[in-house]
């Protein structure tokens, strides 16, 4: 039987000497996505395809953790809408919750979390910079 070789491991930094992802194949080396494995990435998509859960994110990852109050004032929001968007965040394991006296607090779990945010800016500002008729330095 012949050995397999060994597959590359794609790392993500979050800050200089800071692994967010657990260690995985890179994704040009992994097998084809499955139809399930499509569809769970669309659903999360779907999750994350909202001006608010987003701004969310990006303001949990700025300050480490914040209340629902917290969230509330940042956003200009009522905390029940807060507390609604911020349950379709958890129901896909990117956050946790604690209780703080009568406060719920808030902080991202998931390491990729960062990444993706710093990713979506990236693709969005090199658009633009394409609008502009500034090419993309290589």
């Amino acid at each position: 039987m012949a050995k397999k070789k060994p597959v590359p491991v794609q790392k993500i930094e979050c800050a200089p000497g800071e692994v967010c992802c657990t260690e995985r194949p890179a994704l040009k080396d992994r097998p084809l996505l499955s139809f399930v494995e499509a569809v769970k990435v669309m659903a999360l998509f779907k999750v994350l395809a909202n001006d608010t859960r987003i701004r969310m994110l990006h303001h949990l990852v700025r300050n480490g953790e914040s209340s629902v109050t917290e969230l509330g004032k940042a956003l200009g929001m009522k905390p029940q809408a807060v507390s609604n968007q911020l349950q379709r965040l958890s129901d896909t394991g990117m956050l946790s919750f604690r209780r703080d006296g009568k406060n719920v607090v808030y902080r991202v779990v998931n390491g990729c979390v960062s990444p993706l945010l710093d990713l979506a800016l990236c693709l969005m500002e090199d658009e633009s910079q394409k609008a502009a008729g500034r090419p993309n330095k290589l």
